[in-house]
């Protein structure tokens, strides 16, 4: 069983309800995606336009990323989700398994110039079996009424206690506390990967990390980062600028925006192999990945869309607080999905008997 939210077009939320999994009809979509503020964007930008133009109901999913449930989904064949919102890490492992399906960039529409998607979707945000929709970044943020003199600026003061006193939040993955250990050591962006390929630059990580440890309240959920903000539990913490900008904007908290050395990813649409709604799904994805869709996430969230003729469409104000802003992007950081594809599973095994020291 599964609690899915029910949105009805032209309307924010209707109600919440619980059904099976094989309880769907046809004209139905599932959607999974990872809720909060980031799920509302979605909802406003795609799904509640969607419902309205085709007259059709899409229920939404919120889990919290990974290829556990999806697996699950595909090999018990009892498709609960349609199109899933993956990261893109996500999105090629499950399409190396056989989890989602391949989509045919051809059948995406074309930008209003009449430029073929594959053109106008910037590079490397187009894959076989999924679609990019948005970029978004791990930043740091932080609560300005703590420093009262001035905040952090850069990576390496999110590591400096003796300067910033207080409580840190981070995820309790890997990925990206190990890089921004680096950066903060003094190791050039462009050098990171290189380094932590080495048993010496993740011996450097872990040690950095060593330094912050006895202060930092690690989270698994991209919520928690903005609540333990708010609730006072950290100053300052890693997050998705997504939630944090939605937190300053719409709910008038005093937070701050580093974006020195922010680690951009992407999000990709896919379509689960076991999925009754195939057709419909696909459709969905086209519609949701115009230029002008993706720009109209940027009204309520600030993640950067990654088609080309979207940028013209989103107002000055706005593009300030994306992630793709020349001003915010000159210190950022491609994940490395090759890097974390060739060594996750050393790097999580070490990372687990950490955490459990």
């Amino acid at each position: 069983m599964n609690k899915f939210l029910y949105l009805v077009a032209g309307t924010a939320i209707a109600s919440i309800f619980t059904v099976s999994s094989t309880a769907f009809a046809a004209d139905q979509l599932v959607v999974a995606s990872f809720g909060g503020a980031y799920t509302a964007s979605q909802s406003k930008a795609f799904i509640e336009p969607y419902m309205a133009e085709k007259g059709a109901k899409v229920l939404t999913a919120d889990y919290n990323g990974g290829l556990a449930e999806l697996r699950s989904q595909v090999q018990s064949g009892n498709g609960a989700w349609d199109v899933i919102d993956l990261e893109l890490q996500d999105a090629l492992r499950a399409c190396d398994d056989g989890l989602i399906e391949k989509i045919d960039a051809s059948q995406l529409a074309p930008a209003a110039d009449g430029t073929a998607a594959k053109d106008d979707f910037l590079p490397g945000t187009l894959m076989d079996c999924g679609v990019g929709t948005i970029m978004w970044s791990n930043i740091i943020a932080y609560d300005k009424t703590k420093f009262p003199n001035g905040g952090p600026k850069t990576i390496a003061d999110f590591f400096d206690l003796a300067k910033f006193p207080g409580k840190r939040g981070l995820s309790n993955k890997p990925n990206v506390n190990l890089e921004w250990a680096l950066m903060a050591d003094g190791v050039p962006n462009d050098k990171v990967y290189e380094t932590l390929a080495t048993k010496e630059g993740l011996d450097r990580a872990f040690a950095k990390l060593d330094s912050i440890k006895k202060d930092v309240v690690f989270w698994g959920a991209h919520a928690q980062a903005p609540q333990l903000l708010a609730d006072g539990e950290v100053v300052m913490t890693a997050a998705a600028n997504g939630r944090i900008y939605d937190a300053i904007s719409k709910e008038n908290k005093p937070f701050e925006i580093v974006w020195d050395g922010q680690i951009w990813n992407l999000d990709v649409w896919a379509i689960s192999k076991a999925s009754k709604n195939k057709d419909a799904a696909l459709d969905f994805v086209k519609f949701s990945t115009t230029g002008q869709r993706l720009a109209d996430v940027t009204k309520y969230i600030s993640y950067g869309p990654v088609r080309k003729s979207s940028q013209s469409l989103i107002p000055e104000a706005i593009r300030t607080s994306l992630p793709t802003y020349e001003a915010n992007f000159k210190t950022s950081l491609a994940n490395d999905l090759e890097f974390w594809a060739d060594h996750q599973d050393e790097i999580n095994q070490r990372w687990a008997t950490w955490m459990a020291k």
